[in-house]
């Protein structure tokens, strides 16, 4: 008699293990390494928030009016979180759009989090407001690349990594970021969200 399959939630969860085990130790060790080193940060994508954009009466500090993370995505940060306790490595810093999105993923992850209006979503922006936001956050990102034995971690969207990096990321997933010598960005590692 042939058994009934998963309930969805949990074939969902085995066939994303699945995908993502054999990626996982390769890409987590290279960003482990670089965390140890520090003068890098991780810009994180912000975890599972089903769905695309905010909806029409989407109001900055009023959780109710945002997508906000599903149950999967609550965990997919506490997991990230875990990820890090679990290694001992501890962010000199933690920021965070002040989306609720991501302020929920910084703090589940790592406890608290900085707002930084920086990180914040671009999309519906002045074109001018984002240039002085990318500004600054290359500017950051040349200050916290300069620091050596400490890392930072910036929880925000994937437009904002996109605009910053030139790559997208999926959800809870990070890019590991310094600064050159000569002012370009430089990839050290992905961080595969977990």
């Amino acid at each position: 008699m042939p058994s009934s399959p998963p309930p969805d939630a949990t074939r969902r969860a085995l066939v994303g293990a699945a995908l993502a085990a054999p990626l996982w130790p390769a890409a987590a060790t290279e960003a482990e390494a670089a965390f140890r080193a520090g003068g890098v940060v991780l810009g994180l994508r912000h975890a599972l928030a089903p769905g695309t954009f905010d909806p029409p009466q989407f109001r900055l500090g009023d959780c109710s009016t945002q997508r906000l993370l599903s149950d999967e995505g609550r965990a997919q940060a506490r997991r990230i979180g875990e990820w890090f306790k679990s290694r001992g490595l501890t962010p000199a810093r933690v920021r965070s759009s002040p989306w609720c999105r991501c302020l929920d993923t910084a703090t589940l992850a790592f406890g608290a989090a900085e707002t930084w209006p920086a990180l914040g979503s671009p999309r519906g922006s002045d074109g001018s407001i984002n240039a002085t936001r990318l500004a600054d956050l290359k500017a950051a990102l040349a200050t916290a690349s300069a620091q050596r034995g400490r890392f930072e971690v910036w929880v925000t969207h994937m437009f904002v990594l996109s605009d910053l990096a030139g790559t997208n990321t999926g959800s809870g997933d990070g890019l590991v970021m310094r600064m050159g010598r000569g002012g370009q960005l430089q990839l050290v590692a992905r961080f595969p969200g977990t």
